[in-house]
């Protein structure tokens, strides 16, 4: 792990980003004493993965949008209590 100074940091950027790239880690000293720590980020993983539950659940049938009942649309508004 190279340990640079804070005036090559500035000057040597693209050089330091290509060693990380790499997979080295470098850390960035001011006076001589470790500040920073430059490191590859890893991607970040989707957060979802569509069609993961195909087939999982069975599916909605064209009854779906009709209208509910109206005993049901009664329960919902508080009717018939």
């Amino acid at each position: 792990m190279p340990v640079v100074n804070m005036h090559e940091a500035k000057t040597q950027l693209s050089r330091l980003v290509a060693a990380v790239q790499r997979g080295e880690e470098v850390t960035i000293a001011k006076a001589g004493t470790p500040v920073a720590k430059l490191v590859a980020i890893t991607p970040a993983r989707p957060k979802y993965v569509f069609g993961v539950l195909k087939g999982k659940y069975p599916p909605i049938g064209p009854e779906f949008d009709e209208p509910l009942p109206d005993d049901i649309l009664a329960a919902f508004h508080g009717e018939g209590e």
